[in-house]
């Protein structure tokens, strides 16, 4: 079960670092526009990618 959870963070890593590596100009623009959002709305945002993360999960397991 650890490997299976160190290989899903492994990926979400590998995933997360696309964005950056490929246009860092893009990434730098989105990450201002983030900084920018009131405290709720973060919440939201991380709240729906769970969501999906999990349905996803379910569907998918």
């Amino acid at each position: 079960m650890l490997d299976t959870f160190l290989m899903a963070f492994a990926l979400m890593l590998i995933i997360e670092g696309v964005l950056p590596f490929l246009s860092p100009q893009a990434w730098r623009e989105a990450f201002k526009k983030m900084t920018e959002l009131h405290d709720g709305q973060i919440r939201f945002i991380g709240l729906t990618s769970m969501l999906v993360g999990l349905a996803l999960f379910l569907i998918f397991s």
